[in-house]
């Protein structure tokens, strides 16, 4: 089946190629599902913009082991996160769905009654963790979650797939505690840490710490999947021990605390990797590092100070490159060629079919993305057809026109955007303009319907999720506004 933008030729076809053979050039037939296969290392920054990174051509901020890390492996150019917030984008990654077919499509979703609450992946719905572990991995994550209720154990990490789990978490579900984020659980609270920031550096290194008393207790007898979901530099934590870093700088408090918050994560993956290495264990581990969306403009700290969407239009919230190109870089000694540099196009939807293939773990049925796995090693790499973004941002404290429903996708070279179900088209030729500086829709109007066209063909209705389909009749966002508005004026 193939589809015509015009003038162009552009083909898509739906059907996706299984490239087991590349990775078998690593892993023998002989070996057994658990003795050679690598470890994985999937490491998320949050709120990372694609200029933050010194390899991504950050000039202010200091990020050294990250940036040996892209000279030693391989750097992407054009990749993408899931969405440009932070749920339905990890809810990608963590399936494999694009945001058109996600469950999650916004921080919250509509449940009915004029209520709008966090909702979770769905407990039939196929994670990397599971896939992993059915294939033989042991599997860890610690950090940022939401993707669950609070009050559900069952929605929470170690419940989806996820052997040791340790996660923050807004709820209010045990008995004498509090609604606070800084309780970290071990499990089904097993047992609980709070975070102190008087005795921690950052809470990342807080979170090191866990991961690091982790792997001292482990056997290693298995290969490890282990998803480090960091804070940095959302201006969740507001506060860091470090009081001189970058204080000879001429800047306000606030962005000094920004740009040390970063250089404390670049630490952090220095002590992971360090200690990978000190066991004999990184030269046989994939490393995976990423962020969750654009760079933040949130308590008092501005986008623009650092350049971190480094000259991109937007920054999160944003389907412009700015809110979800992020940086991407992949390390694994000895299969990746250091110092290389791609411009292959791909997505969080495209990480879990990567990793099932890395790990001979039996992809979801329902996943979206493609694997990479050819592009890590050097060999012929299919490209995608399109990729595509979607984005609800009303229920999270605010009201917008058209319940802010907002639409990507691109197409080779080409990127159409529109905030508005029924909005008019912006259409951008990337590689001559990656600023996304010049509408291009007027002059090409047939390649603008035909994004049009594939938009609406790219993702499915989600009742949870209800201004993509622009529905007749519906009144929750009259409510919402009603009730915003009553609370405004008392």
């Amino acid at each position: 089946m193939s589809t015509g933008i015009t003038g162009f030729g552009i083909l898509f076809s739906f059907a996706s190629l299984a490239v087991l053979c590349a990775f078998s050039q690593i892993v023998g037939a002989s070996e057994s599902k658990t003795s050679k296969r690598p470890n994985i290392l999937l490491l998320l920054a949050d709120d990372l913009g694609y200029g933050e990174l010194g390899s991504y051509g950050q000039k202010d901020i200091r990020t050294p082991r990250l940036d040996a890390l892209a000279k030693g492996g391989l750097r992407f150019t054009d990749f993408y996160s899931g969405t440009a917030v932070c749920s339905p984008s990890r809810a990608s990654l963590l399936t494999g769905k694009d945001s058109g077919n996600a469950t999650i499509r916004g921080n919250k979703g509509y449940l009915g009654d004029y209520k709008w609450d966090r909702v979770p992946l769905f407990k039939d719905e196929t994670t990397i963790a599971q896939m992993l572990s059915d294939s033989g991995y042991e599997t860890a994550f610690i950090g940022k979650w939401h993707l669950g209720d609070p009050n559900d154990l069952d929605t929470w990490a170690f419940a989806r797939g996820f052997d040791f789990a340790v996660q923050p978490q807004w709820s209010s579900l045990f008995e004498g505690e509090t609604y606070d984020e800084d309780v970290h659980y071990f499990g089904n609270k097993e047992r609980s840490l709070t975070y102190d920031a008087e005795e921690n550096d950052c809470i990342d290194s807080f979170r090191t710490d866990i991961i690091l008393d982790y792997f001292e207790d482990r056997s290693w007898e298995k290969p490890l999947f282990l998803f480090m979901s960091y804070r940095t530099p959302h201006t969740r934590e507001k506060y860091i021990r470090d009081r001189e870093m970058y204080a000879d700088r001429d800047w306000e408090e606030t962005e000094r605390r920004h740009a040390a918050r970063i250089t404390m994560l670049d630490t952090q993956v220095g002590r992971l990797l360090d200690d990978l290495r000190e066991r004999g264990e990184l030269e046989n581990t994939l490393v995976l590092f990423t962020s969750d969306n654009g760079p933040h403009s949130e308590g008092e700290h501005d986008y623009r100070f650092f350049n971190s969407s480094g000259g991109l239009k937007g920054y999160k919230r944003d389907l412009y490159e700015g809110g979800i190109r992020v940086p991407m870089i992949a390390y694994w000694e000895g299969r990746i060629e250091g110092g290389g540099t791609t411009n292959h196009q791909a997505a969080f939807c495209d990480i879990a079919p990567t990793l099932a293939e890395v790990g001979l773990a039996e992809s979801g049925a329902d996943m979206r993305g493609l694997s990479f796995l050819p592009e890590l090693l050097g060999q012929e790499q299919d490209e995608p057809d399109y990729l595509y973004w979607e984005l609800q941002l009303d229920g999270w404290a605010r009201v917008m026109p058209d319940g802010g429903f907002r639409q990507a996708i691109r197409v080779g070279d080409w990127k159409g955007v529109r905030y508005g179900a029924s909005s008019p088209l912006e259409l951008y030729n990337l590689t001559e303009d990656p600023g996304e500086r010049r509408d291009l829709a007027a002059l090409y109007p047939e390649i603008a319907t035909d994004l049009i066209r594939l938009m609406h063909k790219a993702r499915s209705e989600n009742e949870l999720f209800p201004y993509g389909g622009v529905p007749q009749g519906f009144r929750a966002r009259d409510r919402w506004e009603a009730e915003n508005n009553e609370k405004k004026n008392s």
